[in-house]
């Protein structure tokens, strides 16, 4: 049964999930909106350059380095986290986390191939030098939604998806761990990181998929009262 979260007292549900009028969905809104604007308007344009600069500069030092931001890089495909989230749906204690999970990416897998349509902003134009597994440094979003999908690089599909896994399952496992449950955010950090080292984005990209997954997420994760003390 899908909860009414508007009840909720906020120190319930920590502002891991949040209701559509509140404080936290204004904030992700107006930081997403002042995000890409600037992406578009292309003030960020010569930062993000010299961001994408050092990646490749730092790729190619250490093979150990490369093959780990490949590998992180690789779990923000949705191929891996669908699978994660069915099995989660399957299972009938964690079936409403599993179907935040999978409502989640799908919302934002969507949301984030139409604003590429919408944006056109190129990928990074460097090559990237360090060393990759056999399997090869995936695209990020399918061009279902526009011709020229795969090179469209605002916002970033992995990083949402990495923040929609991080916020979900941090919302769920706080009633238990706490404050630790907040390490999980480290999970998309990582991803985001990963995807300008292999300069499959730019920063501003992967801070606009970051915002989007943490606004579909908690918006979801409200919805169906994931983490909250009455959904224990």
């Amino acid at each position: 049964m899908i909860k009414n979260t508007s009840s909720l007292h906020p120190s319930d549900m920590q502002n891991w999930a949040f209701a559509v009028r509140s404080r936290p969905t204004a904030l992700l809104a107006i930081l997403l909106l002042a995000t890409t604007a600037l992406v578009s308007s292309g003030a960020l344009f010569h930062l993000d350059e010299a961001a994408a600069s050092a990646a490749q500069g730092a790729a190619g030092r250490s093979t150990a380095v490369d093959l780990a931001m490949h590998a992180i890089t690789e779990t923000g495909d949705i191929y891996y986290m669908f699978v994660f989230g069915a099995v989660l749906l399957i299972i009938r204690r964690t079936r409403r986390i599993g179907l935040a999970i999978m409502i989640s990416l799908v919302i934002a897998t969507i949301a984030t191939g139409y604003s590429k349509c919408a944006i056109e902003r190129e990928r990074p134009g460097l090559e990237y030098m360090g060393e990759t597994l056999p399997l090869g440094i995936g695209a990020d979003t399918y061009s279902l939604f526009c011709e020229g999908g795969y090179a469209a690089s605002f916002p970033s599909g992995h990083a949402a998806r990495a923040a929609v896994f991080g916020l979900v399952l941090g919302a769920a496992l706080f009633p238990r761990l706490g404050a630790a449950s907040y390490l999980l955010l480290l999970y998309p950090a990582l991803v985001s990181a990963s995807r300008v080292y292999v300069l499959q984005h730019y920063p501003s990209d992967v801070l606009g998929g970051t915002l989007l997954g943490l606004l579909v997420a908690g918006l979801i994760a409200g919805r169906l009262g994931i983490g909250s003390v009455e959904g224990r």
